[in-house]
């Protein structure tokens, strides 16, 4: 799995960047599901996250949050990475 992060109108300082990696090891029990992470963070007047999720299935999945502090942005953004990914886990499984 691949992890892109790419901040959009700032520069992501030592702190924020930890926190991301700290926060998406949440999702590495999904290593064998994804095939990349492309996550986006913008700073206008308010952090919004933006995150695509290619599964080894071919399925893209959107999610994306907003919030006026970076911590809680990213901890809104985790947890429905985690139940996205669940998901289409479960769908697959029905499916086989």
């Amino acid at each position: 799995m691949d992890i892109t992060i790419n901040a959009v109108g700032f520069e992501l300082d030592k702190d924020q960047s930890d926190l991301i990696n700290k926060k998406l090891e949440r999702i590495k029990y999904a290593e064998d599901l994804l095939v990349d992470v492309l996550f986006r963070v913008k700073d206008n007047k308010k952090y919004i996250f933006d995150t695509t999720l290619n599964f080894r299935w071919g399925m893209t999945a959107h999610v994306s949050t907003e919030d006026y502090e970076f911590a809680s942005g990213l901890n809104k953004l985790v947890d429905m990475l985690d139940q996205k990914i669940k998901k289409e886990k479960d769908k697959i499984q029905q499916k086989t």
